[in-house]
């Protein structure tokens, strides 16, 4: 028996006629589905950043139209250890980068977040003067330019030493190569699927990934950056997705 025909044998037998069951999950975390399913797959549930079973990286249905490929923050940027910008140096991510490139949320309490529309993407930048570039070394990097920041209130926001081009985050070529590649280039991925019912009824295939053709996407902007972080929780929720419709079409395989 192959490594893949071992994960289908296991879907049918343990999976295939299910629907999720909540019992026992935290109710308000948004991964007890994706739990839920490892725990049906024979796995432990995990944050280690390779392959989920044997040689082939787990995704499971979402209902938010869109499928991550990893939670990936820049190694280098201007709220941790290692600074993406070196004239600017170390800033308290919670008092101060978030206040001058974040947004206020008033449905929290006015708390601060990188997430939503001031996330950076590829192409021209959005209204507060964000925006994602390769570089020549193809690297990742998150910028900021002052000049582009439609902010009418941009000059009581950013400090007057930050009111031009700043460099808000990098993720270096070898460092997110090596995630995905050792998440996704090996024997490739799957993907679980529920009928209407919320029934998993079919299990999918696709082929390895690279780093190269996964770049070339984020420079399409098929892949995006999706930030959810915000004051007072340390997690960075640094979302690299694609959304469901594109996953579909690297499908190669299917079984029920």
């Amino acid at each position: 028996m192959t490594d893949k025909e071992a994960i289908i044998a296991r879907f049918r037998s343990h999976v295939r006629g299910k629907a999720f069951d909540p019992t026992g999950y935290n109710t308000g975390h948004d991964g007890k589905e994706g739990h839920w399913l490892e725990v049906q797959m024979g796995l432990t549930p995990n944050g280690n950043n390779r392959p989920d079973l044997l040689g082939f990286e787990m995704k499971n249905q979402t209902s938010s139209g869109k499928t991550t490929f990893g939670d990936w923050s820049p190694d280098l940027n201007l709220w941790g250890r290692n600074t993406s910008d070196p004239s600017v140096g170390r800033l308290i991510r919670d008092t101060q980068f978030l206040p001058y490139f974040g947004t206020p949320n008033p449905l929290k309490n006015n708390r601060i977040s990188w997430s939503g529309s001031v996330v950076p993407k590829i192409g021209n930048y959005n209204n507060y003067g964000q925006k994602l570039i390769i570089t020549s070394s193809d690297d990742i990097q998150a910028v900021y330019s002052f000049e582009d920041d439609k902010r009418e209130n941009k000059y009581e926001i950013i400090p007057e030493d930050l009111q031009r081009y700043v460099v808000l985050g990098q993720w270096t070529r070898d460092i997110i190569k090596e995630k995905l590649e050792r998440k996704f280039n090996d024997q490739g991925w799957f993907k679980c699927l529920k009928d209407s019912n919320g029934i998993y009824n079919e299990i999918v295939f696709g082929l390895p990934i690279n780093y190269d053709s996964w770049l070339n996407l984020v420079k399409d902007g098929i892949v995006y950056f999706d930030c959810g972080m915000y004051q007072n929780n340390p997690r960075p929720y640094a979302q690299w997705r694609a959304n469901n419709d594109y996953w579909d079409s690297l499908i190669t395989e299917r079984y029920q």
